[in-house]
């Protein structure tokens, strides 16, 4: 009697401790570390290294976090390597799997990964989408086979670490992808944040500092450049998964494949030519970015003349915040409530609507597909010329500065 008194005790005690008998701070760490290398497959493995081929991966560390994907999280490569690249492929339309653009930013948070699971199904996609994708015995016969029994032994692993506590472990870890990928990343990032660069999409940066979604928070700047295995672009932003590639590329265990053009100036030409124009098409975004820097700039300077004359409650006042805003965006991706304020801020101002009427005089120049290069050309060197002669300081500089871009 004395010894099962004893077996039962001890089961309890398991059930109760674990065999770690892990304080409940030593738990969360233990569940923040197991999440935060989930986050690292799928941004390093599954996004930027299938999905996109933009980093090489050493086969051992490529099966390590297909291996670790399996135990927590039960997604198959190939589904999610498809689904994402149908993503990009129809981003934004009726097609995409999970754009809030088009099914509502409250589906996609909140349904994320029913809307995953859903295209997962759908064998036009898998078989369109998802080529060059791991197929080996591993693959065929259990990570792709036994989906569900690697989420099972790591509720076994976690049950038996930390007992009855290891559940609650176990649902974290599985609610992890989906909430802050299939969430957060599909989601909010199509919906709420900043943009560096205007992409055909509405993707946005969530936060500057990419580290607890492993750098998918930079998702406007992965939407620009998405071939890139780097996906920060400024020098405030940080992107973590980057960290850990440059890591493994030093360790001999990772080869990076593309990462984000860096956009050279060199001595101002006496004329663009053929080469600018070339130069100008590769690095548009970014052109177009620090464009937009002097719209907002022109904004903020009419804003500070506004406050010096005493009119920070006038309707040119409140009419100016909103075009600082919005007036170096693409008419497309401005909000028709919004519009009417633009047109009124451009008839009042000259100086802005010249800026905004030259701003798409230059984004003609990679739009335009049924015009020849030599028309292409001329067409820059009209544009220089015009704004030279345009009496605004800041087109007068910036057609200096497009003279000394370099491929």
């Amino acid at each position: 009697m004395s010894e099962i008194l004893v077996v039962w005790e001890s089961l309890v005690d398991w059930l109760a401790h674990g065999v770690l008998n892990a304080s409940v701070w030593q738990i969360i760490a233990f569940t923040l570390v197991m999440t935060h290398i989930t986050i690292a497959s799928v941004t390093i493995f599954l996004h930027r290294s299938q999905a996109h081929r933009s980093v090489d991966l050493h086969p051992v560390v490529g099966h390590f976090f297909r291996f670790w994907l399996w135990t927590t999280t039960g997604m198959v490569t190939k589904e999610w390597v498809a689904i994402h690249r149908k993503h990009h492929a129809k981003c934004e339309t009726v097609d995409d799997p999970h754009s809030p653009q088009t099914r509502g930013i409250k589906t996609v948070l909140l349904t994320g990964s029913e809307l995953y699971r859903t295209e997962a199904k759908n064998q036009e996609t898998l078989a369109k989408f998802g080529h060059n994708t791991p197929d080996d015995w591993m693959e065929r016969n259990v990570y792709s086979r036994f989906t569900w029994h690697g989420v099972g032994l790591m509720m076994i692993i976690d049950l038996l670490l930390f007992g009855a506590a290891g559940l609650t472990v176990w649902a974290v870890q599985m609610l992890w992808i989906p909430i802050t990928a299939a969430g957060i990343i599909n989601g909010l990032a199509h919906w709420w944040g900043y943009r560096n660069f205007e992409a055909a999409d509405a993707s946005t940066n969530i936060s500057p500092w990419g580290i607890i979604i492993g750098g998918e928070e930079l998702h406007n700047n992965h939407h620009t450049y998405p071939t890139s295995a780097k996906l920060s672009v400024k020098k405030h932003e940080f992107d973590i998964g980057w960290a850990y590639i440059r890591t493994l590329e030093i360790l001999g265990l990772a080869k990076v494949r593309k990462t984000p053009p860096l956009l050279k100036m060199g001595d101002v030409k006496p004329v663009a030519d053929a080469h600018t124009l070339e130069a100008i098409i590769a690095h548009r975004y970014e052109v177009m970015a620090k464009y937009g820097r002097e719209l907002r700039r022109a904004c903020a300077a009419e804003l500070a003349h506004l406050k010096a004359s005493g009119a920070q409650n006038s309707a040119k006042w409140s009419e100016l915040r909103v075009a600082k805003r919005w007036l170096h965006r693409d008419e497309d991706r401005i909000p028709s409530n919004v519009k009417p304020h633009l047109e009124r801020v451009c008839a009042q101002s000259p100086a802005l609507a010249k800026l905004v009427a030259m701003r798409e005089e230059l984004r003609q120049l990679w739009t335009r597909t049924n015009v020849s290069a030599e028309q292409l050309v001329a067409d820059l060197q009209a544009w220089c010329k015009k704004a030279e002669d345009s009496g605004i300081a800041a087109l007068q500089d910036f057609a200096v500065k497009l003279r000394a871009v370099r491929a």
